[in-house]
């Protein structure tokens, strides 16, 4: 059988204006760390980035940091930086990108700005394409994503989402189930081969 190692979790490099994000990540990572799975994110060390890597640390948990160079003054601290398990610096967005989707078996979006959105996007589209079946989390914290969960619904609605059940990742409003939601669903995938079950968009 399958099973989970490693998990991608995009999310702002800032903290936000409700306190409740960065508490809300570090749970997140203590979560993943007790699964044992691997976290695999930018790298950043700073912002929600950087409370679910501490998270996932304080319990213990292996971190892969994948930034590219440029960002690095921006985004995180050196000193910082050397405590991640493993470091992959990129010289550029696309090839941290793929190196995220090839390490991860699964991945999670908390809150964040224009970048998470764009990863999440990215990663929707390419399930869409049938380059992977891999379960895809939105972690809905104090209803953050619906204005965009209503946009996608919206695309569906009007034709544009040919495959409309291949880009609707689970919705999940509490940081304590989005482990759990994660492993089912990876099981659910796994396990129908070549076909793929609806997915499920809100537990």
């Amino acid at each position: 059988m399958k099973t989970i190692r490693s998990i991608c979790v995009y999310c702002g490099s800032s903290s936000g204006r409700d306190p409740s994000y960065v508490a809300e990540g570090r749970a997140l990572g203590r979560a993943i760390a007790e699964a044992d799975w691997r976290l695999v994110y930018g790298g950043g060390t700073k912002g929600i980035m950087g409370a679910v890597a501490k998270g996932v640390k304080e319990a213990g948990g292996s971190v892969t940091g994948i930034i590219p160079r440029f960002l690095i003054d921006m985004e995180a601290t050196e000193r910082e930086l050397e405590g991640l398990d493993e470091l992959i610096v990129t010289e550029n967005m696309h090839e941290r990108k793929h190196l995220m989707f090839e390490r991860s078996d699964g991945f999670v979006a908390l809150p964040g700005g224009i970048g998470t959105l764009e990863e999440l996007v990215e990663i929707m589209t390419w399930s869409q394409l049938g380059r992977h079946e891999k379960p895809i989390v939105i972690a809905n914290l104090n209803g953050f994503w619906e204005p965009f969960s209503r946009l996608v619904e919206h695309m569906a609605e009007e034709g544009f989402l040919h495959r409309a059940s291949q880009v609707r990742p689970l919705v999940i409003d509490e940081t304590d189930d989005i482990v759990t939601a994660l492993a089912n669903q990876f099981q659910t995938l796994s396990s129908a081969g070549s076909g793929r079950e609806e997915i499920i968009e809100r537990l």
